[in-house]
């Protein structure tokens, strides 16, 4: 493909990194330069307004040993939960390292069509794949370095499995990368016990014939999450642009900030103007990473969500359960799902959800229990989800509910109950969704006959699933809809307002 050489020069870094400024990145052809100013003209795709709900593979060699998250670090901490298992069941990281993980794992269950069908009947509108994860073992066809996926392990293309059995479900394709951390993350690996009979003796991450796969040591004072070396910064340029130029994505995500400052925007540019360039000009590029977005891309959360509606789209990241499989570990239910799902297209966001699967890689009877559950509910309530818009306010509260401030992690301290209410608006309707089945009587103060909130006179409502004639009525501080005496079978319910 075409590219141009642009000179990156005079622009501060996003993250406050020293950027590889001084180097010249090859950017393709296209609208976007990499500065902040051309960023900002950046418009997003109807695609991702309109899809919501997306479903991730968050899957890798780090599954196999069973133990859950980060297993390719934890291994090389010594004292930890994950280093005793380890040291137990392989043995000590000095003679048998990550390195020797990635064989065994063979991902012979894998049926990527089967999954993508599963996706698709929950009700997911599009799918990312696990491009790398901190461990720096590629799942895709690289030519890059030889550890991957197709040279290793299922000896598969994974990356383009996925994204084919995506398109044959018409599900949008995105794939995710951890990369940028990448380089301080596994410096573990060049370490050595403090202690016990193996004290001193070097890890295999300290083997130069490894070092393409635990990277070089790094420099004493170089720990943040996202490295300050140069020569990294372009390396981890030339993966992600290897990625996006090889399979073309309709997302990317990076589990970071954007990182690298002129290097991040120069990656972010060469992703849109590609996308433009495969598309014969029609964009569909999302890009997703952890920073306020001032519209340039899709700010990430993880495990968390917003307190108020966003004036950008944006995207909660969230598993079902640990990101890796980890044996005996607690699932979120159906209704946790769907609670976050609604509250989140509340705010304008998009919900992309880990469904773990096991090192072999097919989903446990619960994995499918609870997609079958949310596909159901899709099915009736997803009207009013998919290609909706925020009403004015995102909804309402208990007037005692505990303020929960947006960010990273707090998923875990946003309780719904049956008085939380949420919006949200197509067309010439408006559609409540009440996030824990009502005992009583639901009342909506935004609607009652005092409120101040601007609206639309209310001719119909109708309660999403159900042909029962729904009761209601316009009080001074309210909006009074009777119980209907037949609820769903789901504990968040929705009701469709008629508005005139």
């Amino acid at each position: 493909m075409k590219t141009t050489v642009l000179l990156l020069t005079g622009m501060l870094a996003f993250s406050g990194l020293q950027p590889a400024s001084a180097q010249q990145l090859p950017v393709t052809t296209g609208p976007y330069q990499p500065t902040t100013a051309s960023l900002k003209t950046y418009q997003y795709p109807a695609w991702f307004r309109d899809a919501k709900f997306g479903i991730w593979a968050h899957w890798g060699p780090q599954a196999v040993p069973r133990q859950g998250d980060w297993y390719a670090r934890a291994m090389y901490e010594e004292g930890s939960e994950r280093y005793k298992y380890h040291v137990a069941h392989y043995g000590h990281p000095s003679k048998f390292g990550y390195k020797d993980i990635i064989p065994l794992w063979k991902a012979e269950k894998w049926d990527p069509e089967r999954l993508m069908k599963l996706y698709k009947k929950a009700g997911a509108r599009y799918f990312v794949s696990m491009g790398s994860h901190h461990d720096n073992f590629f799942l895709w066809h690289s030519k890059i370095h030889p550890w991957n996926s197709v040279n290793m392990g299922p000896k598969k293309d994974v990356v383009g499995l996925w994204q084919q059995a995506a398109k044959k479900e018409g599900l949008y394709f995105g794939v995710s990368e951890h990369l940028a951390a990448s380089y301080t993350w596994f410096q573990v690996s060049h370490g050595a016990d403090k202690e016990g009979s193996q004290k001193g003796v070097p890890y295999d991450g300290q083997d130069p014939a490894f070092a393409d796969l635990y990277h070089t040591k790094g420099a004493p004072d170089d720990h943040g999450w996202l490295t300050t070396n140069p020569a990294w910064m372009k390396e981890w340029y030339n993966d992600v642009k290897e990625l996006v130029e090889t399979y073309h994505p309709d997302l990317l995500y990076s589990d970071s900030e954007l990182p690298f400052g002129d290097t991040g925007r120069s990656m972010l540019a060469n992703f849109y103007n590609d996308n433009i360039a495969f598309h014969k000009g029609k964009a569909t590029a999302v890009y997703n990473c952890k920073q306020p977005s001032e519209g340039m891309w899709a700010q990430d959360i993880e495990r968390g969500v917003q307190d108020t509606i966003s004036p950008f789209p944006w995207q909660t990241d969230t598993s079902i359960g640990d990101w890796y499989y980890r044996t005996g570990q607690a699932y979120k239910t159906s209704t946790d799902i769907l609670q976050m799902l609604v509250d989140i297209v509340s705010k304008n966001g998009n919900l992309l959800i880990n469904i773990v699967q096991t090192p072999e890689g097919d989903l446990e009877p619960d994995m499918l229990k609870t997609l079958g559950e949310i596909g159901n509910w899709m099915t009736v309530n997803g009207e009013g989800i998919y290609g909706s818009r925020p009403w004015t306010i995102y909804g309402e509260k208990p007037l005692d509910a505990v303020t929960v401030k947006a960010g990273n992690f707090n998923e875990g301290k946003v309780k719904y109950t049956a008085g939380d209410v949420r919006f949200t608006t197509k067309g010439n309707h408006l559609y409540a969704y009440v996030l824990d089945a009502p005992e009583g009587d639901i009342r909506i103060r935004s609607f009652g006959k005092n409120s101040k909130m601007p609206h639309q006179k209310i001719t119909a409502i109708q309660l999403l699933g159900s042909a029962e004639k729904v009761q209601w009525k316009i009080e001074d501080d309210a909006l009074v809809i009777s119980r209907p005496s037949r609820m769903p079978s789901w504990k968040v319910v929705g009701f469709k307002l008629a508005l005139k």
